[in-house]
Parts: structure tokens; sequence; C-alpha cells
């Protein structure tokens, strides 16, 4: 009843234990945890960002550079592909009247 008869599934992740992380395993977030203090600030919720910085779970930087850049590359060379095609296409099935000097004596 209210099943798929697939039996029970793992859920798609797990939640890690925030004890994980630290600000000090963060470069990035250590100079600004220090910025903060120069000015007598504390931000209590900077730990919550260093998931962002560990490179499990971002990738290293040329892992970040493939993905930024490969990302609809190919969908995008496709594109442009047709598109380039069909303006020859529609460039020659209704040609320019333009005129470039044809039928006025070459006077403009």
């Amino acid at each position: 009843m209210g099943g798929h008869g697939h039996g029970h599934h793992e859920p798609p992740y797990t939640i890690p234990d925030y004890r994980i992380y630290k600000v000090s395993d963060a470069p990035k977030l250590v100079l600004i945890e220090k910025a903060l203090a120069a000015k007598g600030l504390k931000d209590p919720w900077l730990r919550n960002e260093v998931w962002r910085f560990d490179p499990k779970n971002v990738g290293t930087t040329s892992q970040k550079l493939k993905t930024t850049f490969g990302r609809g590359l190919k969908l995008g060379i496709v594109a442009f592909v047709l598109t380039v095609a069909g303006t020859e296409v529609y460039n020659r099935l209704y040609p320019s009247e333009h005129g470039h000097g044809h039928g006025d004596g070459g006077h403009h």
C-alpha cells in the first residue's frame, strides 16, 4: 500500500556531522576571521561555509575550471554552428535587397 514494490532505499545523500568542519581548515576563511577579529567582530556562522572550500566537495582548481568551461560548451558549439548554418540558408533563400551597386549604375 502506497509503495512501488522497490523496498527501502537509502537517502540520496548523508548529512555530515557539523563538528568535522573547522574554520582553520579553510585558509580563506581564516583570513576573514582575522579581519573580523581586527574590527572586534566574530561570525558564529563562519564554520557553516567551510564545506565550500573542501576539495572533496568542490574539487581542485583544474577540476573547477573544467566544470566551469565544460558545462554547456558542447551545446553552445552546436547552437553556434546551427545559427551560422541557419543564417546562411536564410540569406540564400531571401537575398538582401541592398543592391551593392547593382541596377543603379553604381550611383548612390
